[in-house]
């Protein structure tokens, strides 16, 4: 028999969206600010030769560049004041995060709650500006180095490049805590999101004219596609896959009504960590690549050189640590959003258990061989998808826009958000039905 939650989804239409106000609030906020961050990619950063970075851009578009622009929405192939986009904030996160869970201090701050947490994210904040500004000079050190991009080199143009950049980047991690806060979804995988999707038009256009002119055949556009649709279609099944242990609840008596015993799920989605991993992946990648292709530009070691072509697009070396960091962040972020213990207390606490099992520390450890089991399987999924497309198109000299990171953020991205939109018209639809049930109470 299908919840009550369940019969209200199925009763959704155009009328409970016209109205739910609120919700309607929410999206054109979202829509705002996402408008404001598209504005932003195309403010250039002061003191530099458009035509000239333009052509330095346009002969290392196809390596860690072209990723690095994938991520900021085409703001790197303009040096905008969005060039760096969230990758030093999501860095950051990714590195407080490792650090909490072997500090006992952090970890004893996280669990306060609120007030915790605004600490943590705190940190989080200092550590990021520490590596865009990091990241920010190296960009500027590298610029200097390319023939005429910079139009009067020098410590002015570092430090005004390195605040221009570094406050691109604090103005995006605001608006996405804004529109997380007072808009849909999630604002930091929006911002990414939104990025992505302004290229595709241009790169379906670019993909075409290859195809024209020749370079690309026809029959790999075409081959591109069904792999595009293939990888969506994928992408799709395993996110929504799941993984339902059987929760029974035993008979309760109250007063002189004996209640039967109920069953329900405890649905175990196979990709817990959703499109994190391979955002985290990416991030941990670009940081390093990023200085070592600007300072390779220059007078620099040739450790550098060689550490940038290694680290280049569809090189082994590059394949081999996206995987491992995608398979690592699939556990770790896994763990970090779920815990079976706590979940464990929590069904001993309402009188559930799992059958056959029991309760308490028994249940947290099933719940944990079975929660390993399907992460491994997502791991993998996360991994090919992210992975072999990735291959293909480095191979093609295409653009990045439409490999398997990409179309992985666009369908997860999507799919959350248009969960969190039906949660919100639930919420209102399951509002309109109290209200019309106190009314009718009233009258009687």
């Amino acid at each position: 028999m299908a919840s009550a939650a369940e019969q209200l989804a199925k009763n959704l239409n155009f009328g409970t969206f016209a109205k739910a106000k609120a919700l309607q609030q929410r999206i054109w906020f979202t829509l705002g600010a996402l408008l404001v961050y598209r504005l932003g990619t195309y403010i250039p950063v002061p003191g530099i030769d458009p035509d000239a970075y333009a052509a330095t851009f346009q002969q290392a578009q196809q390596g860690i560049f072209g990723m690095f622009d994938m991520f900021a929405g085409g703001a790197v192939q303009r040096m905008a004041i969005f060039a760096l986009n969230l990758i030093p904030y999501i860095t950051a996160s990714i590195v407080v995060q490792v650090i909490t869970t072997a500090s006992p201090r952090l970890e004893a701050l996280r669990k306060e709650g609120e007030s915790g947490r605004r600490k943590i994210n705190q940190y989080t904040r200092y550590l990021a500006v520490l590596f865009c500004t990091v990241q920010a000079y190296g960009i500027a050190i590298g610029l200097e180095g390319s023939q005429g991009v910079v139009i009067d080199p020098g410590w002015f143009f570092r430090l005004s490049t390195v605040i221009t950049l570094v406050g691109g980047t604090m103005f995006l991690m605001w608006l996405g805590e804004q529109i997380t806060s007072r808009g849909i979804g999630n604002g930091i995988s929006l911002i990414i999101f939104a990025g992505i999707v302004a290229n595709l038009p241009a790169t379906v256009v670019q993909t075409l004219e290859l195809s024209r002119t020749g370079a690309l055949p026809t029959p790999w556009v075409v081959g591109l596609l069904v792999i595009a649709v293939v990888v969506i279609g994928v992408i799709v099944f395993f996110e929504r896959a799941q993984r339902r242990l059987l929760i029974q609840y035993p008979k309760r008596q109250v007063g002189n009504k004996m209640f039967q015993g109920d069953t329900s799920h405890l649905p175990l989605k196979l990709n817990t960590a959703g499109v994190i991993p391979v955002i985290f992946g990416s991030s941990l990648l670009l940081l390093p690549a990023t200085i070592a292709s600007f300072a390779a530009q220059g007078d620099a070691p040739q450790w550098l050189s060689v550490t940038a072509a290694l680290l280049g697009r569809g090189q082994p070396l590059y394949l081999v640590l996206f995987a491992v960091l995608i398979i690592f962040f699939a556990f770790f972020y896994t763990s970090i959003v779920f815990n079976p213990t706590d979940t464990a207390d929590n069904l001993k606490r309402s009188g559930g258990f799992i059958p056959g099992i029991r309760p308490g520390e028994r249940t947290a450890t099933y719940i944990d061989y079975v929660l390993t089991r399907i992460t491994v399987i997502g791991a993998l999924y996360l991994t090919v998808v992210a992975l072999i497309p990735e291959m293909i198109h480095s191979q093609l000299n295409v653009s990045q826009f439409i490999g398997g990171t990409s179309l992985l953020i666009i369908v997860t991205v999507t799919l959350d958000t248009v969960t969190q939109v039906q949660s919100h018209l639930i919420a209102q639809q399951y509002e309109g039905l109290v209200k019309r049930s106190r009314l009718g109470g009233k009258r009687k």
